[in-house]
């Protein structure tokens, strides 16, 4: 493969952000999800495996229980993620219906990776789906999870993930159109890095510090890039909103940030 050549991929990691599902009172957001169920659908009929990994849990149960800000407490982070995670799936389920495919969700620690039984359950698990040609919807146990509930666990996720199934793609969505030269929001000199090839502590600098919003959220994406890099998976950072995103990403185009693999041809 050279450059943007995603012609022979056909398993794909799409991970999506809290904000790319939401409104501003953190409900879910009909027309954001259709419009990711529609291109992921599309994606599908090109031939290719996906498997989606969705933030949105904790926001979804804040929307539903009307709590009109994030709470700071452990505790209460996990109980909105209980009441939000049953919510999400419901959404994902009546959208996708509509297209006659099953999904299928499942939620992860970290353990799932790092245990020899459990990585291989989850393996067995997603080739299984995959025969039965079913979409697994996952996210991170954040009702149970306690060092892992921080905002930005679910891009390392994702990376996580790509890397135990072997994935061709990580993609990632956001609300931002990917890595700038600096935060796009206090300068209007910065530029987008459309292809990022080495992980430099320059670069670590560009991602800033985790944040649940804007552009320190780059911080952990930079992260899950260099974790499915180092395993061979060539990774983009995408804006959620635009058209047709990941049809167009697969065809080629210069949208978003490409993190360029080792060995990548």
């Amino acid at each position: 493969m050279a450059g943007r050549d995603f012609s022979r991929v056909r398993r794909i990691v799409v991970k999506v952000g809290t904000s790319s599902l939401t409104d501003a009172r953190s409900r879910l957001d009909s027309r954001k999800v259709g419009k990711l169920v529609r291109e992921v659908m599309k994606v599908r009929r090109l031939g290719k495996e996906v498997i989606l990994v969705s933030s949105g849990a904790i926001g979804a149960g804040l929307g539903k229980l009307g709590m009109k800000g994030r709470p700071k407490g452990l505790a209460m982070l996990q109980a909105s993620a209980a009441v939000g995670q049953g919510i999400l799936m419901n959404v994902y389920e009546k959208y996708f219906s509509r297209y006659g495919q099953p999904v299928a969700q499942l939620l992860l620690t970290r353990e799932d990776f790092t245990d020899p039984v459990r990585s291989r359950n989850l393996k067995n698990t997603l080739k299984a789906l995959e025969e039965w040609g079913v979409i697994p919807i996952v996210n991170e146990n954040d009702s149970v999870v306690v060092e892992e509930i921080k905002v930005g666990d679910n891009d390392l996720l994702s990376a996580y993930l790509a890397r135990a199934s072997r994935a061709d793609l990580l993609i990632i969505l956001s609300d931002i159109d990917g890595l700038y030269t600096g935060d796009p929001k206090k300068s209007k000199h910065v530029k987008l890095l459309h292809e990022v090839k080495s992980f430099t502590p320059q670069l670590e600098r560009l991602g800033g510090r985790a944040s649940s919003q804007g552009f320190g959220g780059m911080k952990t994406k930079i992260q899950a890039a260099r974790i499915a890099c180092e395993a061979g998976i060539p990774v983009i950072v995408a804006k959620a909103e635009e058209r047709d995103v990941l049809r167009r990403l697969l065809g080629g185009e210069e949208v978003g940030t490409f993190f360029v693999p080792r060995g990548w041809r």
